[in-house]
């Protein structure tokens, strides 16, 4: 790990044309707005910071993708406030409530040119204001808290957590130095000074004693039990825990009693935030999903239905249960694929309660699906799974009444007792 969290030597302070606009504040209240018609934000501190905070500070330099989803190599634009002409796209972009993309490839974030990327990847996001939003205002945050915030990205969840608690008490996490040191600098400009360290964020940041809250933006495979030891009793964790399939994550509530015994909980959600750094991701290609949608595979006439969309916690247990399925959300019918072994599974409605079950592939995805349904159903449909942490370093999920449980993959290294 990196010890780097003091204050810029030359504090970065943005030139008068960044500082706050009337549009820019139009852009946020309209951002607002939308949040809470979605429900997604309410009143209260963290719909004050979001109102407060010029995005443009943070984010003065955002990308925009100019070619197709399925194009390769892909193609983005660097839009950059100091250039008048970019200034109205980036606001757009940045009130849009969508994720923006700050880093492509590891680049250094401060002192880049703002010129067009073709391939690679981008390696550091702002999330979506709906999910962000809705997990701060969980996170019950209070003036006078201690909060480590784990994945700096933009520094946005640090600005919001600094402008409700007091910067003093807040450290920000991230692997990439080149994040770190941006958001520093670009928090620094509003007038904030948390701790900004680089390092694993697994393994959270232990210097500055227990922390209140701790908040992860990215998702982990099972519940590092180093930010565990890491909270203080009455304290509280939010972290998305998913598998290599982006399709169905889980919210991990974790909560230190004042006795210092540990409560957790996985709620199935539809949302949650992307993998972390060295997590394998599924994805389902361009090629894939036209083989899917135009190949006849083995049909199949069915009484059973389909799980709704709605049945979260039953899609969430199938990802466990059985890895390596990937939705596609873009098809009209329930399609599902499974990339490694190029399984698919296609289900339309042909009649009154009748379905076509179309599989192809070595792995039965249907037969899947109404294995874990069943279990669901007898398991009382739960949403929220209660997460158990053994003193062998087992992480298990089990609904309430015992029927229907799972083990977290193991991390390799990590032993131990999580309390």
């Amino acid at each position: 790990m990196v010890t780097d969290s003091a204050a810029p030597t030359v504090p970065f302070l943005p030139p008068q044309s960044a500082r706050d606009t009337s549009a820019a504040v139009a852009g946020r209240v309209a951002m607002v707005a939308r949040l809470e018609e979605s429900g997604e934000l309410g009143p209260g501190p963290v719909r004050e910071a979001l109102l407060a905070l010029p995005r443009q500070i943070l984010m003065p330099q955002a990308y925009v993708r100019r070619s197709t989803p399925d194009e390769m190599p892909s193609r983005w634009d660097l839009l950059d406030w100091s250039r008048p002409g970019d200034r109205n796209e980036l606001l757009e972009r940045l009130h849009s409530g969508d994720s923006v993309a700050i880093q492509h490839g590891g680049e250094p974030v401060l002192g880049r040119a703002a010129e067009p990327r073709r391939g690679g990847v981008m390696t550091a996001m702002s999330s979506t204001m709906g999910l962000t939003a809705s997990l701060l205002q969980q996170l019950d945050l209070r003036p006078g808290q201690r909060v480590l915030d784990v994945g700096t990205g933009a520094g946005v969840t640090a600005a919001v957590e600094c402008f409700v608690c007091g910067d003093a008490g807040v450290v920000t996490l991230d692997i990439d130095p080149h994040v770190t040191a941006a958001a520093r600098d670009r928090l620094y400009a509003l007038g904030f000074r948390p701790a900004a360290v680089t390092g694993d964020g697994t393994a959270g940041w232990a210097d500055e004693g227990a922390y209140d809250r701790i908040f992860v933006s990215f998702a982990v495979r099972r519940v590092p039990k180093a930010l565990v030891a890491q909270l203080t009793p009455g304290g509280l964790a939010l972290m998305t825990l998913g598998t290599s399939s982006p399709s169905w994550p889980g919210l991990a509530v974790i909560r230190r009693l004042p006795d210092r015994t540990v409560e957790a909980e996985l709620r199935a959600v539809e949302f949650g935030h992307r993998a972390g750094a060295g997590f394998d991701r599924l994805f389902l290609s361009a090629r894939f999903r036209a083989t899917i949608a135009a190949a006849d595979g083995w049909t199949q006439r069915s009484r059973l239905a389909p799980p709704a969309d709605t049945a979260r916690g039953m899609w969430l247990a199938l990802d466990h249960l059985h890895p390596g399925l990937v939705r596609h959300f873009g098809a009209e019918d329930l399609t599902i694929g499974a990339p490694e072994c190029r399984s698919w599974m296609r289900v339309n409605e042909a009649g009154y309660r009748r379905w076509d079950v179309t599989t192809c592939g070595p792995r039965d995805i249907w037969a899947e699906i109404q294995d874990v349904a069943g279990r669901w159903r007898a398991a009382g449909e739960p949403d929220v799974y209660r997460l158990h942490f053994d003193t062998d370093g087992i992480q298990r999920a089990t609904s309430l009444n015992g029927a229907l449980t799972w083990q977290l993959p193991p991390v390799p290294g990590e032993t131990g007792d999580s309390r």
